[in-house]
């Protein structure tokens, strides 16, 4: 299978930041990312992620700091083999500076480098880029396609070993862009940077399976994860792709212990330190209305249908599918915000490495994922742990790499797990 770091902050819990002994005072410190990153490839994963936004985040707790093609470019030096993937807004990035800074990353990781394109998320955003808000998500999808495609046009305009006069013209007018090109640098060692996408909704999965080699997806289950990909496969098709040429991978949080018990203490722990008010306002984000006011000890309020929202789809569909899974009948507010603390409703298990390895095999085995997205509800600790525990699990199952078999981020994406079911 595939495993991605998904590196953020001190970690994705909302509280990792107020847990004792967290590394908040480093996050502008660049020898914190290279040791993520160096664990990272310890553990022969395929790539480091990092996300990005262009405003401070609506989310509790610190959030960015460094740019992240800067510091991916410092991770470059520190590193050997591990991809190196950057989040792009097709929203407010022009496709020459993206193409540029991106295959610049390509040549100096030796064919590492890799763009999860995204079309951003809110009018805070915006309004550091000379927009009243964002536009509207028909547009944004519209604009994210012909991105895309300017983007490649460039990469593919200059062929390796050539001379600038053989470099040719991309000539892209489009509604959104107008690119004459070439790009002023040669493709690169793996022929051009890796394609991501992360869409949920209607447009972004169209975009995904139209264009993407790799999707980060958000599913709370077994079963929503083997929709997703099932749809994204078929719709890779439609457009006359290989689907065993789109690798999927679910966020997932882990809480490991060494028995089941001391796994949940972790978890619980680090709940105890979230702030409700903060918790609250992000929730209130993500369900687009004020839930201030909400009992925390009552269920959760009834939700108008996805239909009807107007906000970030993938994650206000994951709620959704919280509150209709619960195994306990509807969750109380306090525990919505428990699940959403430490990934915002992506898959989380808890336990001993074996019990992980045990679920991450089933999704894997059933169709549900080709990897995973590996989110650490704190960092270090939560890497080590599945760095140190769950991964050589992987490995004695035949399930994951023992040490890597190609030098690019593209030759990692392309060794499949036999184990896997289509």
């Amino acid at each position: 299978m595939h495993l991605n770091l998904f590196a953020h902050g001190c970690g994705h819990h909302s509280a990792a930041w107020r847990a004792p002994g967290s590394a908040v005072d480093r996050l502008g410190d660049v020898t914190w990312w290279e040791d993520l990153a160096r664990t990272a490839e310890r553990g022969r994963f395929d790539a480091v992620f990092l996300a990005d936004g262009q405003s401070l985040s609506p989310t509790p707790g610190p959030s960015w700091f460094l740019e992240p093609v800067t510091a991916l470019t410092a991770l470059a030096r520190a590193t050997t083999r591990i991809g190196l993937v950057s989040t792009i807004s097709s929203t407010f990035w022009d496709p020459f500076h993206t193409a540029r800074l991106s295959a610049s990353l390509d040549h100096i990781s030796g064919g590492r480098a890799g763009i999860n394109v995204v079309t951003s998320m809110t009018d805070a955003e915006a309004r550091n880029h000379g927009m009243d808000r964002l536009p509207d998500h028909e547009e944004r999808y519209a604009r994210a396609a012909e991105f895309i495609g300017a983007v490649t046009a460039l990469w593919e305009s200059w062929p390796a070993g050539s001379p600038p006069t053989a470099a040719v013209p991309v000539d892209h007018h489009g509604h959104f862009f107008d690119v004459d090109g070439p790009l002023n640098i040669p493709a690169t060692p793996q022929g051009h940077p890796v394609l991501f996408q992360a869409g949920a909704s209607e447009p972004g999965r169209d975009l995904a399976a139209r264009y993407a080699e790799g999707v980060y997806a958000v599913a709370w289950d077994l079963d929503s994860a083997r929709d997703y990909r099932m749809d994204l496969r078929r719709r890779a098709a439609e457009y006359g792709r290989d689907p065993d040429n789109l690798v999927i991978m679910p966020g997932l949080v882990t809480f490991v212990g060494a028995t089941e018990e001391e796994a949940r203490a972790k978890q619980r722990e680090l709940n105890e330190l979230l702030p409700v008010a903060d918790s609250l306002r992000q929730l209130s984000f993500f369900v687009g209305r004020d839930t201030s006011g909400w009992a925390l000890d009552e269920p959760v309020p009834d939700l108008p249908p996805l239909a009807e929202f107007t906000g970030p789809a993938g994650r206000y569909a994951t709620i959704l599918r919280i509150l209709a899974s619960s195994p306990n009948g509807r969750p109380t507010v306090r525990d919505l915000l428990g699940y959403l603390a430490a990934g915002g409703g992506h898959a989380t298990f808890v336990g001993t490495p074996e019990q992980i390895a045990d679920e991450m095999e089933r999704w894997v085995v059933n169709g549900a994922a080709d990897g995973f997205n590996l989110m650490p509800p704190t960092l270090p600790g939560g890497l080590d742990d599945v760095v140190d525990l769950v991964v050589p699990v992987l490995q004695e199952r035949g399930l994951f790499r023992r040490e890597y078999t190609a030098d690019t981020l593209r030759g990692h994406l392309t060794s499949r797990c036999r184990h896997h079911a289509a």
